[in-house]
């Protein structure tokens, strides 16, 4: 399975970067889990939790306020108003 490479920031600063197996989020739309290999995708994050898990297995939480998440070529940005690790 092909890795992601996740980049969450806020408004002000980087939250978390680096390689991972899986995202998950939720959209105004709902909860989305992101793999490798997944067709490119804009979407609204709704307030809650972004759940990465990384590509050794380790879980990252990250609370997350409004705006917007991106996928691209097994990269994932998420752009958040405000964002900060669990």
């Amino acid at each position: 399975m092909a890795s992601l490479n996740v980049s969450v920031v806020s408004a002000d600063r980087k939250v978390w970067e680096g390689e991972a197996s899986q995202v998950i989020a939720k959209t105004v739309e709902g909860e989305i889990g992101i793999l490798g290999g997944h067709e490119p995708l804009l979407a609204l994050l709704a307030q809650g939790q972004v759940r990465v898990t990384t590509a050794g297995g380790e879980k990252i939480a990250v609370d997350a306020e409004g705006g917007f998440l991106s996928v691209d070529h097994d990269s994932v940005t998420i752009v958040a108003g405000a964002a900060a690790l669990v």
